[in-house]
């Protein structure tokens, strides 16, 4: 009788060990071919038509915060929520080290898309050093817009 029951659980159990075994091959499948298709990338979703994908920042003013800001260690970058994110570094030219955030909020070229915010050891940078830096960033995306529009 134990020997029965034996056999029995152990076919229920080799059954739904292979159930389970497919399923994950079936995913890890799905999961390869979706990172094999290399003809899209990630700066390829600023020009999507597809509204699911469409990322709705200024690809100017992602291109200039991270030209501007090239200095820092870039800890994080989402384009979907427009916040870019850069670790502890020192200015060129300055002994004063600090980290930075931005987030561009809108799709349009405007000082109004771009926000920026400044750490220094001791806290928030002053407001004249954040200006600087937004303006900086402001400046170097309508130099990239104005090169665009002469190709």
């Amino acid at each position: 009788m134990q020997r029965a029951a034996s056999i029995i659980l152990g076919s229920i159990f080799l059954f739904l060990a292979a159930c389970g075994s497919n399923n994950t091959a079936d995913q890890s499948a799905n999961i390869d071919e979706r990172f094999r298709d290399d003809s899209e990338g990630i700066f390829d979703l600023f020009n999507s038509p597809s509204s699911n994908s469409t990322i709705r920042v200024n690809k100017y003013l992602w291109a200039a915060s991270l030209e501007t800001l090239n200095f820092l260690p870039l800890e994080s970058a989402d384009p979907f929520t427009g916040i870019i994110k850069f670790g502890r570094g020192t200015a060129p030219g300055s002994g004063r080290s600090f980290s930075a955030t931005v987030l561009v909020q809108d799709p349009a070229l405007d000082a109004r898309s771009l926000k920026v915010s400044l750490q220094s050891g001791g806290g928030p940078a002053s407001a004249e050093m954040t200006r600087a830096v937004e303006n900086a960033i402001l400046t170097r995306a309508r130099q990239l817009r104005i090169r665009d529009s002469e190709l």
